[in-house]
């Protein structure tokens, strides 16, 4: 979206972060934060809750997207693969109830959820080796409630 004028929100952007895996979500939340300040949201704006796993995220997104004062929800969660098949069913709970949420409530809301073979790839994604990923969730967050924006406004003009 980096040739077009991004349309920022003056609700609530709402980052929804899970406990679970701490250190690597709590850089996720400042890459996160950070991210969205840069582009030009006031901080004052943003607000913060905490639950705690990933699993729990499509439950808090969904409520928090209700909310007429909300424009966007950031979502952001870390999973690490261990030696049984519950990586696989959290991270596809995750997934496909956060996609709901947005597809409802016709809000942004962003997965900014790690998902990692091992620690180590983890950390690398909270602002190690790879970058922050969830520098990219804030701002696909921002570009898409511009998108929409852009699109309403050039539907009530064409009316």
């Amino acid at each position: 979206m980096s040739s077009t004028v991004l349309h920022l929100p003056k609700d609530r952007v709402v980052i929804v972060r899970s406990e679970y895996h701490e250190t690597i979500t709590h850089a996720l939340l400042n890459g996160a934060k950070s991210e969205l300040t840069k582009l030009g949201l006031s901080a004052e704006l943003i607000d913060v809750i905490t639950v705690s796993g990933a699993y729990e995220l499509p439950a808090a997104a969904a409520v928090v997207a209700r909310s007429p004062k909300v424009a966007a929800v950031i979502c952001i969660g870390a999973v690490v693969r261990g030696e049984t098949p519950h990586f696989d069913y959290i991270c596809q709970a995750c997934a496909q109830g956060l996609s709901r949420v947005a597809e409802s409530t016709g809000k942004p809301v962003t997965f900014g959820v790690v998902t990692a073979n091992t620690l180590e790839q983890a950390f690398e994604r909270a602002g190690g080796r790879i970058g922050n990923k969830d520098d990219e969730a804030a701002r696909a967050a921002l570009e898409l409630y511009s998108a929409l924006k852009q699109w309403e406004q050039s539907q009530a003009s064409a009316s």
